[in-house]
C-alpha cells in the first residue's frame, strides 16, 4: 500500500483551525500558488515519491512508498530509522507572510512492549533555517501490542511561531523523522501504513498575516515572535481525541 502525506494550505479563514485568531483579511487565495515540491532523505528515496497539486493549487499531496521503519530479529540500523524532508516553495502577495500553526499526522504503529517508537518534526524557511520549530514524541505500552492507528498533532506555540519572508516567495521546509528503539533484539515493531484502513497522512495548517503590525505601524521582525522550539506534541491511539 502507497502512503499518502497531504498538506492543506487554506488560504481563507474559513479552512483554518478554529483555534486560530483572524483578525485581518487574507489574501486572495487566487494570488496564492505553488511553485515546486521537492523531497530529500533515507524515507522518501528518489523514485518513491509522488505529488499531485490540486487544480486550485492550495493542496499538494504526496505518496510514499518507503516512509516506513522495522525492528526485530534481522533488521538492520537503516531499517528503525527513516528520515523525509519536504521542501515547499509558494508565491504569494507582497505584504504578507506565513507560518505553520498546527500539524497533525496520521499512521499505523505496532510495537511488542520492549519497543518505542519515536517521532521528530521541524518546521523552517531556508531564509533563515537557524529559526525553527521542533516536536519530538514518543509511544511504547499496550495500546500498540496487536497494532493500532494513531494520531500525532503538532500546536506551534505562539511565540515559536516561523514566519516566511514577506511576500513573492517562501520554502518551507517540514523534516519527518521516525525511530524505533528496543530493549530486547527479539522484539518486534513497525512505524507503517499497512493498516488497511489507513494510509500515513500528514496536514500542516498555515495562518497569513500582514507584512506590517496594524497597531504599530512597523513591519514585524523575526526576533519579536520567535521562541526556540516550542511547540506542543500529543499522539493518540485512533484518528479521534
Amino acid at each position: 500500500m502507497r502512503s499518502i502525506l497531504a498538506f492543506a494550505l487554506p488560504a481563507l479563514a474559513l479552512a483554518l483551525p478554529a483555534s486560530l485568531d483572524i483578525e485581518f483579511e487574507p489574501p486572495n487565495p487566487s494570488e496564492i500558488s505553488i511553485i515546486d515540491t521537492a523531497h530529500s532523505g533515507n524515507g522518501c528515496p528518489q523514485g518513491t515519491v509522488s505529488t499531485l497539486i490540486s487544480d486550485d493549487r492550495t493542496i499538494v499531496t504526496f505518496g510514499f512508498d518507503a516512509f516506513q521503519v522495522y525492528t526485530g530479529p534481522n533488521t538492520v540500523p537503516s531499517d528503525r530509522s527513516k528520515n523525509c524532508q519536504i521542501h515547499l516553495k509558494l508565491n504569494y502577495p507582497g505584504g504578507f507572510q506565513y507560518s505553520v500553526v498546527q500539524a497533525t499526522y496520521h499512521g499505523y504503529a505496532r510495537l511488542d512492549p520492549e519497543v518505542t517508537g519515536t517521532f521528530f518534526s521541524s518546521y523552517f524557511f531556508s531564509t533563515d533555517p537557524t529559526q525553527t520549530a521542533s516536536s519530538r514524541i514518543s509511544i511504547t505500552g499496550d495500546d500498540w501490542l496487536d497494532g493500532n492507528i494513531y494520531t500525532k498533532a503538532d500546536e506551534v506555540d505562539n511565540a515559536s511561531v516561523v514566519w516566511s519572508p514577506c511576500g513573492a516567495e517562501g520554502m518551507l521546509n517540514i523534516n519527518n523523522r521516525i525511530a524505533l528503539t528496543s530493549r530486547d533484539t527479539n522484539a518486534a515493531g513497525e512505524l507503517s501504513n499497512d493498516d488497511a484502513t489507513v494510509a500515513f497522512q500528514q496536514q500542516a495548517y498555515i495562518q497569513w498575516r500582514p507584512c506590517t503590525n496594524e497597531k504599530t505601524g512597523k513591519r514585524h521582525e523575526p526576533e519579536d515572535v520567535f521562541d526556540l522550539g516550542d511547540v506542543d506534541s500529543e499522539i493518540w491511539p485512533g484518528t479521534k481525541a
